[in-house]
């Protein structure tokens, strides 16, 4: 048996789409919004097979400015996306959004590809560009949920501690579950992907841990910053 796992067919691929296709015909028959749906899996689908020629391309041409590049979109990019839930996105709550994610992102970036990996180089594409898509993702997940809940918490009238406390733990609530399913409920993906590409679980073990305290610590930093600098904003709001 190969170590290397087997290129899928797209014909066998297309097997996948099935009980996303049973999700959709769900959602249509209950509520009859089915066209978000639509719209998500067809950005997911053309957005992934582009990254794919992208990061071969990338990873080819093995530059620390490149690398540098694509970090700075993605993180301007979570930095946006992860203000869908305010009520209102402007360019100041974005600068905070994004001043929260440098913070927690990229300070826990480049702790782990210098100090937990030690590489060489330490922009090396194919380690830099996947650890620091996965901080940035769950960073503005959680920042996401924290502006979400301080917003709930505004409209009731609850004091700042209080809001900022209530959304702090409100944010933080996906990647807690995700530390206590670790392994019990679920294998990850960094862990699932190295067994298969053949490598030793107890190596692919260490891996995950990395990537669970990275992805836990840079989603509390990240959300955190952001709720502090959310402190002025808040005051005023109540003032008024």
């Amino acid at each position: 048996m190969s170590n290397s796992p087997d290129v899928i067919p797209f014909v066998r691929l297309a097997l996948a789409f099935v009980p996303v296709a049973l999700v959709i015909t769900i959602l249509f028959a209950w509520s009859r919004r089915h066209g978000g749906a639509f719209v998500a899996v067809g950005r997911m689908l053309a957005q992934l097979l582009l990254v794919g020629y992208v990061l071969g391309g990338i990873f080819a041409a093995d530059s620390a400015a490149i690398v540098v590049l694509v970090l700075a979109v993605m993180v301007c990019a979570a930095g946006w996306i992860s203000l869908r839930t305010a009520r209102q996105r402007n360019r100041a709550l974005y600068g905070k959004a994004l001043l929260a994610l440098l913070a927690g992102g990229v300070s826990t970036l480049l702790l782990m590809v210098v100090g937990v990996l030690n590489l060489q180089p330490w922009y090396l594409p194919r380690v830099c560009i996947p650890l620091g898509g996965m901080i940035f993702a769950n960073s503005m997940n959680s920042i996401s949920l924290a502006i979400d809940r301080l917003e709930a918490e505004t409209a009731r009238g609850a004091a700042y501690v209080e809001a900022r406390n209530s959304a702090f733990n409100a944010a933080m609530i996906p990647i807690t579950n995700s530390l206590l399913a670790v392994g019990l409920v679920s294998i990850p993906g960094m862990m699932t992907g190295q067994i298969l590409a053949g490598v030793s679980p107890l190596v692919a073990a260490r891996y995950q841990i990395m990537v669970m305290c990275m992805t836990y610590g840079s989603a509390g930093i990240a959300s955190a910053l952001f709720l502090h600098l959310l402190k002025g904003d808040y005051v005023r709001c109540k003032s008024v």
